[in-house]
């Protein structure tokens, strides 16, 4: 590009400059054009509002003659006036006389006249305003026509009313007329707020009634508080023409019991008399309590009793439902230390119940659900009452509830308690939680009872102990008569002989190489029964001793958050100090107890059972309940205490003497030691008879 082109180019750009800038409009022009185009913009806007209020869908003639027909159905008529009344979700309207409809309908805050929706006079309304009025009385008019007198109640404000004594506090919601929250006042949880068998905003339960045409499930009307007190309220639903439906709670004074009344009167008119049942529907989703979780799961069920007797539960982990065809006493849904437990007055007929573990969440254990039915009769005035327990699981408390609830039957409530099978239930029914709950009148420590009762069950058990040790003393002074004799008869040829005269040995010498064991067997009942027990006393439940902070939970000293595949599943996220030191001592007694093993060098297996058997109680028991580990702490210690004061005061020569004793006694033999006897002497010729065979086949 040459120099004149570029000049060119400059002054044809000042020529259009000056040209634009001599033609701009003035101030006055400016503003006339903005506001002709505001007028444009607002004309538009108008135009396109005036078609869309043509595309408002319209009751039509049709449907206003369908909704006078509800009204005058179903609608409250007024004597003086003649003027019908119906109300329905957000809906008030009217029918004069003369057949006008009016009222008003309630949306987005807005209340418009029917007369307006029905001549289509949106004025003063957007679009969608003008819309959603249609809509809802299109709504409200076809509930009041399937929920008939119900339907007044599908809408409203929730409010709760509450109700306490000492023990226990309610919060019942008028929304449902269902327990929406119940706080127990003597309990909290692991962060420090009251522990509630029933959470606000994950319990609900209703009824479901059956009209000829209709299920009404009672969770989704408003009902009205009436006859209010500390300890009463009625919530009732007036539906009109005389026919009155309602739930009467009754919290009893200083108890974790409610009384639940249907009250009713005028059903017939609703409620065919044909329907013989009504349902009963109870979602729950379980709150953590404690802090330790993973016991607290495995701890926490749905449970139920069969009329006879019979009390079962879901399984504790995973996912189940069953199908329970028999007449059903109670169903309880029941956490570690608490439970929510409904008892019906005449029983479920039938149910349906459900669990489901909430895996990885860190507020909620599972789910819980059932649906169960109930006799019913429209005619009468309390058609179906209930009692409910709302309360903590302690053994003293549920046996006193279930004389309350049932002085002539009994409930069964205790088995919520998981004290293990039958004869370990029995063991600490009997014996250990009475003497646990006499400790605990006069002594404040827990951990200064459990030494106590720990000390109780050593008494017990002493006899057992002290056999078992002299058995091993027996065997021990007997090793080298018994090494002898292997040596003596060695080989499988003389594996009969060898045992004959091991035999004899000890029955000359008064021992018996089982009766070691049998006090062993003879123990286990009662560690296994002292094994249910701890995990399962809400006594200990927020008890510190020592370093343990509650003797419920695992007294953790070292925590961590990650996720060790295995050792978090198994093992948990810590390392419980009890836990520990029972593991330690009990490595400890291992060794001591190997040393008073007569054949303890000729098992060089059991040396590595020494180890493995504490590590593998270390990896079981770290997540259980401190107190059970400081229990079993405990027991190993004073054992090893026994068995050094045996050795001392138990002489070797002592024990000497007792075997030359038992010798020189006349020895009659019991039809088993005469039986085998005659069984060794027939395998020796029978082994014979095989030893000329092959013999004879051999000089063949």
């Amino acid at each position: 590009m040459d120099k004149n082109t570029i000049w060119g180019i400059l002054l044809m750009g000042a020529v259009i400059f000056g040209f634009m800038w001599l033609n701009q409009p003035s101030a006055e022009q400016r503003a006339q054009m903005e506001k002709e185009r505001q007028e444009q913009l607002m004309a538009e806007q108008e135009k396109s509002t005036s078609s869309t209020l043509l595309t408002v869908d319209s009751v039509n003639a049709a449907e206003v003659a369908g909704i006078k027909g509800t009204v005058k159905a179903l609608g409250t008529l007024d004597s003086v006036s003649g003027v019908r009344t119906l109300s329905s979700a957000g809906a008030e309207v009217t029918l004069s006389p003369e057949g006008t409809l009016a009222g008003t309908v309630k949306t987005a805050g807005k209340n418009v006249p029917v007369a307006d929706i029905i001549s289509a006079d949106y004025k003063g309304l957007t679009p969608a305003e003008a819309q959603a009025a249609v809509a809802a009385f299109r709504k409200a008019m076809a509930d009041a026509a399937r929920y008939r007198g119900f339907a007044r109640y599908l809408s409203g404000d929730s409010t709760t009313v509450r109700l306490e004594n000492s023990k226990l506090a309610l919060e019942i919601s008028n929304k449902g007329a269902m327990i929406a929250s119940a706080s127990l006042k003597d309990y909290q949880t692991f962060d420090s707020t009251a522990v509630q068998p029933m959470a606000a905003g994950e319990n609900t339960y209703g009824f479901t009634l059956t009209s000829a045409t209709q299920r009404f499930d009672t969770r989704e009307f408003y009902f009205k508080p009436i006859e209010t007190t500390d300890s009463t309220v009625t919530m009732q639903l007036d539906l009109g023409d005389g026919a009155v439906w309602g739930i009467r709670y009754t919290l009893h004074p200083d108890s974790y019991l409610v009384t639940m009344d249907l009250l009713q009167q005028g059903m017939s008119a609703i409620i065919p008399t044909s329907v013989a049942t009504i349902d009963f529907t109870w979602d729950q989703r379980l709150t953590r309590n404690e802090l330790g979780r993973v016991f607290e799961e495995r701890n926490s069920a749905l449970y139920y009793m069969f009329v006879g007797g019979d009390v079962d539960n879901l399984k504790e982990t995973g996912h189940e439902t069953k199908e329970l065809s028999e007449r059903v006493k109670w169903i309880g849904y029941k956490n570690q230390f608490f439970s929510s437990v409904i008892i019906p007055r005449t029983n479920f007929t039938g149910a349906e119940v459900s669990t489901a573990v909430l895996e990885n969440n860190p507020k909620f254990l599972k789910n819980f659900s059932t649906r169960a039915e109930l006799e019913y009769s429209a005619d009468l005035a309390n058609p179906a009452s209930f009692t409910l327990f709302l309360g903590p699981n302690s053994f003293p408390l549920l046996k006193d509830i279930e004389k309350t609830v049932s002085p002539d039957e009994n409930m069964h409530f205790t088995n919520l308690i998981p004290l293990g099978w039958p004869i370990f239930r029995w063991i600490n029914t009997i014996i250990v939680i009475p003497v646990f709950n006499f400790l605990s009148k006069y002594i404040a420590s827990y951990g200064l009872i459990i030494f106590l009762l720990t000390i109780f069950i050593k008494i017990i058990l002493f006899p057992f102990t002290y056999k078992s040790y002299m058995s091993q003393a027996r065997m021990r002074i007997l090793a080298p008569d018994i090494k002898a004799i292997n040596e003596k008869y060695p080989g499988k040829e003389n594996a009969m002989k060898r045992q004959q005269e091991t035999m004899a040995l000890y029955s000359r010498a008064g021992a018996n190489p089982m009766s070691g064991c049998l006090p062993m067997l003879l123990q286990m009942p009662i560690l296994i029964a002292m094994f249910n027990f701890f995990p399962s006393a809400i006594e200990l439940r927020g008890e510190s001793f020592l370093w343990a902070k509650d003797l419920s939970a695992p007294d953790a000293i070292i925590s961590w958050t990650t996720n060790i595949p295995f050792i978090s599943s198994t093992f948990g996220n810590h390392i419980s100090l009890f836990c520990l030191l029972m593991t330690v001592v009990n490595i400890v007694y291992m060794r001591i107890n190997m040393q008073s093993q007569a054949n303890a060098d000729a098992m060089p297996g059991m040396k590595m059972m020494n180890y493995l058997m504490p590590l593998m109680f270390l990896f079981f028991f770290n997540n259980y309940a401190s107190g059970l580990s400081y229990y079993y702490l405990l027991s190993l210690l004073i054992t090893i205490i026994q068995t050094y004061i045996f050795r001392h005061v138990v002489k070797e020569e002592t024990v000497r003497e007792i075997m030359r004793k038992n010798a020189k006694k006349p020895k009659k033999k019991s039809g088993f030691m005469a039986r085998l006897e005659e069984a060794q002497r027939q395998q020796q010729a029978l082994l014979r008879e095989q030893e000329k065979r092959k013999k004879a086949s051999g000089k063949k």
